[in-house]
């Protein structure tokens, strides 16, 4: 049995440029967290349009806390496989009204975005972590985390989404991503960053075996680092279970999010908050762990 484990990220809330330091807060759980989807996108692949209006948007990412989200990851960019890039304009018009009104019900929001124009209106409007898809390459992007004082999501990502999926190669999957991650890392804290999530990226740029390999390998890859995994709804699931619909992959969502905490992830970003809380408190109340 895994001994329970605890996690922390610190962060600054940062209000304004005029007020740079802000204040200092702490964010602690114990096992694995739960961080609710809200994609306010019309093309995402599982949830895209579901959300018509900042308001539907606001009110499901309440309902998500509400059922036991520890982070509302709040995307304005849609990152399925083949989706095109949308304009820091456009972007910007659907996130910053949500992020406003979460951040200001006193909720931990992220901004899940790879560009850093909109990563910085995100933190000024209240969010306190960035989740880049982009792996924390841009240099802009590490210095307005750093100036912010915000931890940041860092993930392995192949290629773009319009064309990650496009014959996915590698010599050693589980090294390779595990080395970008560490690097990736190591240099984010360096440039200031207080702290850093990594996220192997499943389904970005992988092939269905390269996510198995990956999911099985997940304390290799982290080696002490806190953890993020990304697998509610993917096709991943599909392929395992023969469920075509990604409405209708939350049973398998669940499983494979189990296994996930099972092998010491951090967090887990699901699209049913309530369902992956239940399990997990249910999961780690017969292990005898701590409940999230």
């Amino acid at each position: 049995m895994h001994a329970v484990r605890h996690h922390e990220l610190c962060f600054r809330r940062f209000v304004a440029a005029a007020e740079p330091d802000g204040d200092t807060f702490v964010l602690r759980w114990s096992g694995t967290a739960v961080m609710g989807i809200i994609n306010v996108t019309p093309d995402s692949f599982s949830d895209g349009g579901v959300y018509g209006s900042p308001n539907e948007a606001i009110e499901a990412g309440r309902s998500m806390a509400a059922s036991g989200a520890l982070v509302i990851d709040v995307g304005g960019e849609s990152s399925r496989p083949g989706a095109q890039p949308v304009s820091v304009k456009e972007e910007l018009k659907r996130v910053i009204p949500v992020v406003e009104a979460l951040s200001a019900d006193g909720l931990t929001v992220s901004i899940d975005t790879s560009k850093a124009i909109v990563a910085r209106s995100a933190l000024e409007a209240g969010a306190s972590l960035v989740n880049d898809i982009g792996g924390l390459r841009d240099p802009q992007m590490r210095i307005i985390c750093a100036n912010a004082g915000a931890p940041a999501i860092l993930m392995h990502m192949r290629g773009s989404p319009a064309s990650m999926q496009e014959d996915p190669l590698y010599r050693d999957v589980v090294a390779e991503v595990g080395e970008f991650l560490h690097q990736g890392a190591k240099l984010a804290i360096e440039d200031g960053i207080p702290d850093v999530v990594l996220d192997p990226g499943i389904g970005f740029g992988k092939s269905f075996e390269h996510n198995l390999m990956l999911l099985r390998s997940l304390p290799t890859i982290y080696k002490g680092r806190p953890m993020l995994v990304g697998v509610s709804r993917k096709s991943l699931i599909g392929r395992l279970t023969g469920e075509s619909n990604p409405v209708a992959r939350d049973p398998g969502s669940v499983a494979l999010n189990l296994m996930a905490a099972s092998l010491g992830v951090a967090m887990v970003r699901v699209h049913n908050v309530e369902a992956h809380v239940q399990a997990l408190r249910a999961w780690e109340g017969i292990h005898g762990k701590n409940c999230t």
